[in-house]
């Protein structure tokens, strides 16, 4: 190999991009430092010599890049990556690794290393951050929410290396993967006809045995009281569309409980909304679709005969040491692709159950209207002052019906009065709870669909969490245009609730102040988007929330703004 030929070499931290374009990465999410000039060098370098290579955003908090690349992921299903500086970037990244790992979100995710020796090389510390920054293993800060991690040891190891990466995350189940960067190591270089190789392996994506599916397939077919809970959603359109007709054709109620995506349309028959019960303590036959956490043992669960079954990309969730919930049948496969087989499987014994399939479906349509009624009353019964989250919901749902829309909830507006009917419609906060992931992650989504409304919805504490003055510069910046709805009620609601569920009649609950929980005096939040540009409006009356929401829909859609709608809350 030539010592120096500019011909067949290129700087290592120019050859990660343009391996990163050959995945299939569109977007590298970066937060520079002192660790970064190799990059920056070899990045121009790349440019000058006209690489094709992905886009690198300046993004000036690690919480907006990591919920980004999370967002961009679920609207195209394409892995994205994150570069951070050292260990202090990687320890603010590391909430929105937890949030990836939980959601199953392929993210690259690399870090800058302070250089390993103090002199002699070339890429030694030069400040004296390169000796505060030094850590024995800087990888721990990650390491249990990584599928995969490693430390760069030479400049000729990026193309294999990332190609084993993004194999790794995009394998199932999918998730993050982890490496660092040494700027020792960067500064090296690597042979372009290395980049230039063809991908070295592919993704592992795991189908359900069928046999598994035959035995669900009877099991369901023959149950009287069958009940599927989906938690994660459905997968694709084609398993969404799958699930609606098993769903449908059997008369299964389907309940999304603490929903992180939509599985079937709130306009379907057999979606029975959120609340678990009283289906779950009557289903002789229980299916969880792709769910970590289908019920909560201390409050409900399925009777002793019954059958539960787990299907999913990981049906007993292995990466947590505790998730005890039953699983009389365990069926490891991509979600989307196991409903439709499954589906299919089904179809044929509906022959002869005509009778039997018509008097479940009344009976499920009697419980769903009632379901239904109460959710609309509940909502409407909140428009007063101050206005409920089931009331803001409903306004939400109501403004957005007409759009081609996704609605994203963090502690923000109720799933059962959104009532979102389309797949890719709806996500929820992961069950890991990392707050400030609504605002980015609309974001990413956003950046990937520009033609779409993204409408964050987030309680005061939530979007405090996400850095706004940091996010609303990026989407200034790049022209991403997402509607921001918060729910404020000057505290962290989800506390007191906490609080109040364990101790009803606690001192906790008589104070005139629960303690640990106020977010008051409240900043005006609607002022804050305007510092980048945007459109920011207070709403406390319920008769002006709609057509805030409209001219927020409006600002957004015509006038490719961010908007800003606070929203005061009880």
């Amino acid at each position: 190999m030539p010592k120096d030929s500019s011909e067949s070499q290129m700087t290592a931290g120019g050859a990660i991009f343009a391996r990163l374009k050959a995945l299939g990465v569109d977007y590298v999410f970066c937060n520079s430092g002192t660790d970064f000039p190799p990059i920056i060098e070899g990045l121009s370098e790349a440019m000058a010599n006209g690489i094709d290579l992905p886009q690198a955003l300046v993004i000036p908090h690690e919480t907006a890049a990591l919920g980004m690349a999370h967002g961009y992921y679920i609207a195209t299903g394409k892995a994205q990556a994150v570069i951070l500086h050292t260990n202090v970037g990687l320890a603010n990244g590391a909430m929105g690794m937890i949030n990836a790992a939980t959601d199953h979100v392929p993210v690259l995710l690399m870090s800058g290393r302070t250089p390993t020796v103090e002199q002699g090389r070339f890429g030694a510390r030069t400040v004296p951050i390169g000796w505060g920054q030094e850590m024995r293993d800087q990888t721990a800060l990650v390491r249990e929410t990584s599928k995969w991690d490693y430390e760069l040891r030479f400049p000729e190891q990026v193309p294999e290396m990332l190609d084993r990466a993004h194999a790794i995350a995009s394998s199932t189940p999918s998730g993050p993967v982890y490496m660092s960067l040494p700027r020792e190591v960067l500064c090296g270089l690597c042979p372009i006809e290395a980049v230039e190789a063809p991908i070295l392996m592919a993704a592992s994506c795991v189908a359900a045995p069928e046999r598994d599916l035959e035995q669900l397939a009877k099991l369901l077919s023959r149950a009287e009281r069958p009940l599927i809970i989906a938690q994660r959603g459905a997968g694709t359109q084609d398993g969404f569309a799958a699930l609606a007709r098993l769903a449908k054709d059997w008369a299964v109620p389907v309940c999304q409980y603490w929903a992180g995506a939509l599985a079937i349309s709130y306009d379907h028959p057999s979606c029975v909304g959120s609340d678990v019960e009283p289906w779950l303590s009557e289903a002789d036959v229980v299916l969880i679709v792709d769910g970590l956490a289908p019920w909560s043992p201390e409050i409900h669960g399925p009777k002793a005969s019954a059958t539960v079954v787990n299907l999913g990309p990981d049906p007993l969730h292995q990466r947590f040491p505790v998730r005890n919930f039953r699983s009389d049948l365990s069926i490891t496969g991509e979600t989307a692709d196991a409903l439709v087989r499954l589906e299919a499987a089904m179809r044929p014994a509906l022959a002869g159950r005509e009778e039997a399939l018509a008097t479940r479906r009344g009976w499920l349509n009697k419980r769903v209207t009632s379901i239904r009624a109460a959710t609309r009353q509940a909502a409407e019964d909140g428009a007063s002052m101050p206005m409920t989250k089931a009331w803001v919901a409903h306004c939400v749902g109501e403004a957005v019906k007409d759009h081609d829309f996704t609605v994203l909830c963090e502690l923000g507006c109720p799933l059962d009065q959104v009532r979102p009917t389309e797949h890719g419609s709806w996500r929820d906060l992961p069950h890991s709870g990392g707050l400030g992931w609504s605002l980015p992650t609309g974001m990413g989504m956003k950046l990937a669909h520009p033609h779409r409304l993204i409408v964050s919805t987030m309680g005061d504490g939530a979007y405090m969490f996400a850095n706004p003055v940091a996010c609303h510069q990026i989407a200034e910046g790049h022209e991403i245009a997402t509607l921001s709805v918060i729910l404020n009620n000057q505290e962290w609601f989800a506390v007191r609730r906490a609080a109040l569920g364990m101790y009803p009649q606690g001192f906790a609950a008589k104070a005139n102040q629960m303690p640990l929980t106020s977010l008051s005096p409240s900043p005006d939040f609607a002022r804050i988007v305007e510092a980048s540009r945007g459109y920011g409006q207070t709403v406390t009356d319920p008769k002006e929330l709609r057509g805030a929401l409209e001219r927020g829909i409006e600002v957004v859609m015509k006038e490719k703004r961010q908007a800003v709608i606070n929203v005061m809350v009880a």
